[in-house]
């Protein structure tokens, strides 16, 4: 009877310490690994990868002497050597495509290592689930710090400055301190036309768009108008420049189909942008 109340009592103890590593698995799966959380990251690096990144410097300004000893404020740019930033302008396009390739391949370990913790949480058989608690565990830890490592890319770094990008004898000349200057990435979200309020009329077109994730729309973009023409025609485009989130394109021909791109205004700061948003209308016919 002693015997039997003692494998009783391990055969509780071992099934209640089964319940309770199961639910800590189970809930590590539905919080840090849920299919939702892994969802928002799969749309946070897609629009990552459709962004616009630049090279934010720092310092903006610094304080130049002119030939009367006169102080006064300049562009830091003025004191730049261009061809060592265009030097790293290469270092951060390289940076940032790592960083969008990194964070593709931590999202998919992460959705693997779901799916084979799954397996585990599915398995009905106590003591294999007991006695590979040690590598579940391991897997998890893993998991945590590639998820750690997911969310702290997605945010873009700072920039090591490998080139001296001004000269100390060029400071001397325009009587400048030798700034310290830092240089870091910082991404903008693509333009989006908005397809329900873009549309086109008889002779033109009326374009909305909006960047997205972001509340300013004032900013400057880039519009290229373009005739799809058949095989035998010569193409018609165009390229403006505007400072909105809307225009009305006029000018166009009646009964024909024109395709509209949205960009951000490329500046000497862009590094990398690798997608851009269209759409095809069609004005009526006469």
């Amino acid at each position: 009877e002693s015997r039997a109340d003692s494998e009783e009592e391990q055969g509780a103890a071992s099934c209640e310490q089964y319940l309770e590593r199961k639910n800590l698995l189970r809930q590590f799966l539905s919080s840090s690994l849920s299919l939702h959380h892994l969802q928002c990251h799969q749309q946070k690096i897609e629009l990552l990868k459709k962004s616009y990144f630049y090279l934010e410097i720092e310092p903006k300004y610094v304080a130049l002497r002119d030939e009367s000893q006169v102080v006064h404020h300049a562009d830091i740019f003025q004191l730049i050597n261009p061809c060592q930033f265009q030097r790293m302008k290469l270092v951060g396009r390289n940076q940032t495509e790592i960083q969008l390739s990194l964070l593709t391949d931590l999202l998919e370990r992460l959705e693997r290592g779901r799916e084979e913790l799954s397996s585990y949480l599915e398995s009905g058989d106590a003591v294999t689930f007991l006695s590979q608690w040690d590598l579940i565990m391991q897997r998890m830890s893993k998991l945590s710090e590639f998820l750690e490592k997911l969310i702290s890319f997605q945010t873009p770094g700072k920039l090591h400055v490998k080139h001296r990008l001004v000269f100390p004898f060029e400071a001397e000349r325009r009587g400048a301190a030798l700034p310290d200057i830092k240089l870091a990435l910082c991404a903008k979200a693509p333009p989006v036309f908005d397809r329900q309020e873009s549309f086109a009329h008889k002779d033109g077109a009326k374009l909305k768009w909006f960047p997205e994730n972001q509340e300013s729309c004032l900013e400057q973009y880039e519009l290229q108008i373009k005739l799809l023409a058949s095989p035998t025609e010569v193409g018609y485009g165009r390229v403006q420049s505007i400072t909105a989130n809307r225009c009305v394109v006029r000018g166009l021909q009646p009964g024909r189909s024109y395709q509209f791109i949205i960009k951000r205004l490329v500046t000497h700061t862009l590094v990398f942008q690798k997608w851009h948003d269209s759409i095809t209308l069609t004005t009526k016919p006469e």
